[in-house]
């Protein structure tokens, strides 16, 4: 039977958002967390980490704690807590159908889609070896990226050019595993001089390159969208390793050559 219309006008937020449809996967993370004395499902795995003395800032990634089936739980919570935040908005989402079922949405944007790089497994990087030797300089790029910056939660859109300068003992990695690398470390809040030196420091440990060289080049909503409205402002910053650092021709040369792209 369904529940009049003025009935959940008047209902508290806690109790509309508990009509919305749940699914299975998300009903069994519940179910979880109350066996784990009734706590909400990020506090469950939120001591998880606590327990094991590990870090949880915005720009790391906790899926180790996570159990199977919890990213549909953590959906639901930060949707009931995205339906308080409207309603603190005084935005009326019984009767604005526009908005009507925003709070899920946006929960599930953060949690499947531009934070997800904190929420899944780094992927798959299949490595070959170098049997032709090869030790010339590489470059893959531009990689268009989509991140957030970790104080205004805004986009920051822009590209990213990878240089790798191999030795005839490193491993090769297929050109999309670049792509797939670099999306999983931007998807997350943050700030672009920290995420250039992550995907540096992975990219070194993945390939044991002589040299490895990450430029990224982006706009940040959170100066265009709010604050100074910048329309122009960009950031452009760059991470240079081994011979990239070493050696001034080759890194003239990778620079000269992604500024024709």
């Amino acid at each position: 039977m369904s529940t009049p219309k003025k009935a959940i006008q008047k209902m508290p937020v806690k109790k509309i958002v508990s009509k919305l449809p749940i699914k299975k996967s998300a009903v069994h993370s519940r179910d979880a967390a109350k066996e784990e004395g009734g706590l909400p499902l990020s506090v469950v795995i939120r001591r998880r980490i606590e327990a094991q003395k590990a870090r949880f800032h915005a720009n790391d990634n906790i899926s180790a704690f996570i159990k199977p089936g919890e990213l549909e739980g953590l959906v639901d919570e930060v949707a009931e807590k995205m339906q308080a935040v409207l309603e603190s908005l005084v935005i009326d989402t019984d009767n604005d159908h526009n908005t009507q079922n925003t709070s899920r949405r946006v929960a599930k944007m953060y949690v499947q889609e531009v934070f997800n790089g904190r929420y899944v497994d780094q992927p798959t990087l299949t490595k070959f070896p170098n049997v032709s030797r090869l030790n010339e300089l590489m470059i893959i790029g531009p990689i268009t990226v989509r991140s957030a910056c970790s104080h205004h939660l805004c986009p920051i859109m822009g590209r990213i050019w990878i240089g790798v300068l191999p030795s005839k003992a490193s491993a090769l990695i297929g050109l999309s595993k670049y792509s797939r690398l670099t999306e999983w470390v931007m998807c997350r809040p943050q700030i672009q001089e920290e995420a250039v030196v992550e995907l540096a420091d992975m990219l070194e440990k993945k390939i044991k390159p002589v040299g490895v060289a990450v430029v990224m080049d982006a706009d940040h909503f959170c100066m265009q969208w709010r604050g100074v409205k910048d329309r122009d402002s960009k950031m452009i910053n760059s991470v240079m390793r081994g011979a990239f650092l070493k050696d001034s021709n080759l890194r003239r040369e990778f620079l000269a050559l992604i500024d024709r792209k």
